[in-house]
């Protein structure tokens, strides 16, 4: 099902490599952090496991931005016979948790994908897409490989997603240094998500949005847990290093204005949800313009008409 090594999206997997508008993410260091992440304990997946998809029902998937196998471990043959484990890292593949169906593992760019056209029924992407460069091309990507007919099922980070952290961050930043740079990286906004699906050509959108709130002893723990799921920030503009009496300074802050009762603090991960599907023929269709039987205006007579029978 590989591509045409011709085909002029083909190319390395390194993607980002110099900062720029279009390149927000330096995708090299994320490649590094995610292969570092792979070789952690298991302990720092707990965010994958609470979103992982499942129930559906086709001959060939695939799964991008796999890592360790967080969605295969909870599917069977009877719900998908075979399935490819696209990532970035090519660590991931060496903890991989054990799954129940036959996988193959592909190490390869979320925006370049090295498929033909027309190659699964399905596609799923859990918590991946939020570190893409250019999110409208690995959309038009996950449609091209797509079969007509074939579903995207995806969740990713929204734009809420450790807001407590970054004001915490950022108003110590402002008070000891005069000034602050980013330390959570950008988020997609969930008004612009089934635009951006509908313009690489999924049709039957669905956008949903829920919220995860996980409590930690501290500022420093919820850090740790990020480098461990392999979430640091690699934006280019990230500012290497924060002083000890910033960082200090940020989790007092973070504990006065969002502290728990008992002394935790929450950190809040948005997610959405997305679902789209690739035109087929026999897929249902919107009716006409002007041939509806009935007006909008005979809502009002609807109670009369009740009272009658």
């Amino acid at each position: 099902p590989f591509r045409d090594p011709g085909r002029k999206a083909n190319v390395p997997p390194h993607s980002g490599t110099s900062p720029g508008a279009r390149s927000p993410f330096d995708r090299r260091l994320k490649r590094k952090q995610k292969n570092w992440a792979a070789l952690q304990p298991a302990k720092y997946e707990y965010l994958r496991d609470e979103v992982r998809d499942g129930a559906v029902t086709f001959p060939l998937a695939l799964d991008l931005g796999c890592g360790r196998g967080y969605i295969a471990q909870h599917l069977n043959q009877e719900v998908i016979e075979k399935l490819v484990q696209v990532d970035i890292a090519e660590n991931v593949f060496k903890n991989t948790v054990e799954s129940d169906i036959p996988t193959v593992s592909v190490v390869a760019d979320e925006e370049f994908l090295p498929f033909k056209e027309d190659t699964f029924d399905l596609v799923v992407s859990s918590l991946s897409l939020h570190w893409v460069n250019d999110l409208p091309k690995a959309f038009r990507e996950i449609h091209h490989v797509l079969k007509p007919d074939g579903v995207f099922i995806g969740a990713m980070f929204g734009g809420d997603t450790l807001y407590e952290l970054r004001c915490s961050l950022q108003l110590a930043e402002l008070e000891r240094e005069g000034g602050f740079s980013p330390h959570v990286s950008p988020f997609v906004a969930v008004s612009d998500l089934g635009h951006l699906l509908a313009r690489a050509g999924f049709n039957t959108l669905t956008v949903d949005t829920d919220e995860i709130q996980v409590n930690y002893p501290g500022l420093f723990e919820v850090m740790e847990d990020l480098q461990g799921m392999g979430e640091s920030n690699c934006s280019w503009n990230r500012k290497p290093l924060l002083h000890r009496d910033t960082m200090l300074a940020a989790a007092a802050i973070y504990r006065e204005m969002y502290g728990n009762s008992d002394g935790s603090v929450p950190a809040t991960f948005q997610i959405f949800y997305m679902i789209g599907w690739k035109f087929h023929e026999s897929q249902a269709k919107p009716a006409q313009r002007g041939s509806a039987t009935v007006s909008l205006a005979d809502l009002a007579k609807i109670d009369k008409f009740l009272h009658q029978k």
